[in-house]
């Protein structure tokens, strides 16, 4: 088995299953099992991918060593040099990091509260120190390749410079956990500059993304779900304002309560506008190349976390704005997500039990 970093987005959209489940404002018995049910899975998939992924790399570097050479890009697979697969080195600290969030969420029923913090905080900082690294290297990397052309941008290249993002929205929660005073007011200041770095970052790549697809359309079917991707950000960045003005009082008291909760409106609304604006674009445009075709691909599971953090996004703005429509939009936003988490959790495993009879098949 060959795990490409692109094959993190599966734990990615399958924990935040479980992290919109627990978020929604709705709190039903199936929820938190389902919730729970989708954690446990996420966890067990970082875990396999993660082991499989050290072994391949222990063995590129046995391979090299005896070889006496360097495998250029410092991965076993070359995929840091791949323009198409560089972008997925932002997912394994996603994936991490979301699954991190949802021990803290509903890990603690099956583990206990203490072990969900410590695997929680773990996870964090683990994928927090990745997500930053990837989010300076591979786009550098990606700017100063030979290959590089307006019609090689996808909008998987907002990949790398999500997670300090994602980092901002996960961090939130772990504020109140520290000691008061210096150690909260760090983490909540650190958490508001990794989104607005991040959010800068994304606002550049996603003007980049919509002149290629102004001059040169979608490109080939198969990368026609990245187009969902834009939406994983603008979700994410609703949910990470929000949490931070909900985690501000425990960092600064009713200092700046107040401002962070306007700030958090101020922003929220008119994103959420323009996510579900972009939703129906991305619809329209999947469902006109479905018609024709649309072959499986790993692409597939860019239709799950961008929906899932849409769904934590609205969610948290009807808790904090008690409007009736908003709480009804993120139920509607779920049945989405579940819908297409089902569906293309039954692909993968199609597709998985197809490579398997062809590689036992004999020659």
């Amino acid at each position: 088995m060959k795990v490409a970093p692109n094959w993190f987005t599966a734990a990615m959209g399958t924990g935040i299953v479980a992290n919109a489940a627990v978020l929604l404002p709705r709190d039903a018995a199936w929820l938190r099992a389902l919730a729970l049910a989708a954690w446990l899975a996420a966890a067990l998939l970082l875990l396999r991918l993660a082991a499989v992924a050290v072994e391949q790399w222990r063995r590129g570097r046995r391979v090299r060593d005896c070889a006496g050479r360097r495998v250029r890009g410092g991965a076993a697979d070359g995929s840091a040099g791949d323009l198409a697969m560089a972008p997925f080195w932002g997912a394994p600290p996603m994936a991490a990091m979301t699954v991190g969030a949802g021990a803290l969420l509903v890990g603690g029923d099956a583990i206990g509260q203490d072990a969900a913090l410590a695997v929680a905080s773990a996870l964090w900082a683990l994928g927090t120190l990745g997500g930053l690294a990837a989010s300076v290297t591979v786009p550098l990397r990606m700017l100063r390749h030979p290959e590089r052309r307006l019609d090689t941008v996808f909008a998987t290249w907002l990949l790398p410079v999500v997670p300090p993002m994602v980092s901002a929205t996960t961090g939130a929660a772990l504020i109140a956990h520290l000691p008061a005073g210096q150690p909260r007011l760090l983490l909540l200041l650190g958490c508001w500059a990794m989104l607005g770095a991040s959010l800068l970052a994304v606002a550049a790549t996603i003007a980049l993304v919509w002149r290629r697809l102004a001059a040169h359309g979608c490109g080939p079917a198969r990368m026609v779900p990245t187009l969902f991707i834009v939406l994983g950000p603008l979700g994410q960045s609703i949910t990470a304002a929000c949490l931070l003005a909900a985690a501000a009082p425990a960092a600064t008291g009713a200092a700046w309560a107040g401002s962070a909760g306007a700030l958090a409106l101020v922003y929220g609304l008119p994103v959420l506008g323009f996510a579900l604006a972009w939703l129906a674009v991305a619809v329209t445009i999947t469902w006109r190349t479905a018609r024709r075709g649309l072959p499986f691909a790993p692409t597939w599971w860019s239709f799950i976390f961008p929906i899932g953090t849409c769904v934590t996004g609205a969610s948290e703005l009807a808790v904090r704005t008690g409007a009736a429509p908003l709480d009804w939009l993120a139920i509607a936003l779920f049945a989405l997500l579940l819908t297409a988490w089902l569906v293309v959790t039954g692909a993968t495993a199609r597709h998985a039990l197809l490579r398997g009879r062809r590689a036992a098949a004999p020659a």
